[in-house]
């Protein structure tokens, strides 16, 4: 296993649609491999291929499950009773090709968040856009369908936490970074990180365990 190399925000591969994989090969499970590897190596809660520099569709995650945000709506997310009910039962793998319906309400927990993102609860972090993080809003639940190493199909049904993992790694499989999706005050700060750090085009690349 190798720790590669993450592409930052500009790299055109970032900002396009990946393509479906058709061949589950054993250079399929080498490229899943090193992704795990470079995933905990950054540290990461999740890894898409474009941000290996590869354009397909594909994505690794870890959950620890003790996130602010869980702990702050564990109970109306009902997250204690979730592998009993069929939730947030897989908490780190990998998905090929997948598809993703999001759930924004969950047992009436949208009704109790604020208008805004919350700061400290919602903000997330992307490998590439690093060291950085500003506040979004996700859907509340998602269910993720899609296909393991081998080709055998899967689904993994999630609330809180993983779902926003999900959804930001399923994004960038679209060519679609967090960042994109921000409203403003936090869209504009971005942008203008972005250009100070000279990023938004291609040729910047950071290693887990070197400078960005």
């Amino acid at each position: 296993m190798s720790i590669l190399p993450i592409c930052i925000t500009g790299e055109p591969v970032l900002h396009r649609a990946a393509a479906p994989i058709d061949s589950f090969d054993s250079e399929l499970r080498d490229l899943v491999a090193d992704m795990i590897e470079t995933m905990h190596a950054a540290p990461g809660v999740g890894l898409a291929a474009p941000q290996v520099g590869v354009g397909s569709q594909v994505f690794v995650w870890r959950y620890g499950g003790a996130g602010s945000f869980d702990t702050q709506y564990r109970d109306v997310l009902q997250l204690d009773e979730g592998p009993a009910r069929g939730f947030n039962t897989v908490l780190h793998g990998v998905v090929v090709n997948p598809t993703l319906d999001l759930v924004w309400d969950t047992e009436g927990a949208g009704a109790i968040l604020p208008e805004e993102p919350d700061i400290a609860l919602e903000s997330e972090g992307c490998l590439s856009v690093p060291g950085y993080g500003y506040p979004l809003r996700r859907a509340l639940g998602a269910i993720l369908r899609g296909y393991d190493v081998d080709g055998n199909a899967i689904e993994v049904r999630a609330r809180g936490w993983l779902a926003r993992i999900f959804q930001h790694e399923y994004d960038h499989l679209q060519g679609t970074l967090y960042v994109d999706r921000l409203a403003q005050p936090y869209a504009a700060q971005a942008q203008q990180v972005i250009a100070e750090r000279g990023w938004g085009a291609s040729g910047h690349t950071w290693t887990p365990g070197e400078r960005a």
